[in-house]
């Protein structure tokens, strides 16, 4: 079966980071020498990847009305590589439906991308027309990019916005849909996922309460390399609390 990917085009360039500052900003060093400035699309505290002179790849943007002509794709922790572009996952995943990679979603005619719903949200993902099944299919993709020993966790800071969502999806599956959470895992190295009960208690508590409740949660990990982000694997997910 094909996989769902992202090929980098321009190829990415190798280089070392120097330090990220203000969420949004990225100093690097290229391996020609050179030193830019890259927009950093991830927001949250990137556990991990931030140590200076790590190995990051970045992108070159052509667009003249960029402020930044950079864009930083993929980190590292030790040798592990590590997608941070947190644009990527929902086009990964509906893509990955779309070819029926996901045996959870598959069946469904209709895939519709940041639909309205809830008190002013957006649902990244809304399945409909199945075959065998009438409900409407509410799916929320969430970027991972921290691994604690080979378990893959969520969130790396604070979230009142997801857990907003879990609230949100749990009202939907009380109005007769279907509604799951996706955790996209933009690593290769995690067998298994759960929520980061340290960083943010709420937030695991609350996956825990929506999920008895009907919400479904699923997740997914990648293969990345300069060239390729791709969907490769199912991960198993374990919601029993942990330190």
């Amino acid at each position: 079966m094909k996989h769902a990917e992202h090929r980098f085009d321009p190829p990415l360039s190798p280089g070392r980071l120097v330090k990220r500052y203000k969420r949004f900003f990225a100093d690097v060093v290229l391996d020609d020498g050179r030193e830019v400035v890259a927009h950093c699309a991830n927001t949250g505290r990137m556990q991990g990847l931030l140590e200076p002179d790590s190995r990051v790849w970045v992108k070159h943007h052509d667009d003249p009305k960029r402020k930044l002509k950079w864009s930083w794709q993929i980190a590292s922790e030790g040798d592990e590589r590590v997608g941070i572009n947190t644009q990527l996952p929902n086009a990964l995943v509906a893509e990955a439906i779309a070819l029926g990679q996901i045996p959870e979603l598959r069946g469904y005619g209709s895939i519709r991308r940041e639909v309205r719903y809830g008190t002013g949200s957006r649902i990244d993902l809304l399945l409909d027309d199945h075959a065998d099944d009438p409900r409407s299919c509410y799916v929320e993709v969430k970027n991972v990019t921290l691994v604690d020993g080979s378990m893959a966790r969520f969130p790396d800071a604070v979230t009142s916005r997801g857990l907003k969502h879990l609230g949100e999806l749990t009202t939907m599956v009380a109005s007769g849909s279907r509604a799951v959470m996706c955790y996209l895992i933009q690593r290769g190295d995690a067998e298994i996922f759960g929520p980061a009960d340290a960083i943010d208690p709420a937030y695991a508590q609350g996956l825990r309460s929506a999920v008895s409740k009907g919400v479904e949660a699923i997740a997914w990990a990648c293969e990345v390399t300069p060239q390729t982000i791709e969907v490769v694997r199912p991960v198993p997910v374990s919601l029993e609390p942990t330190a």
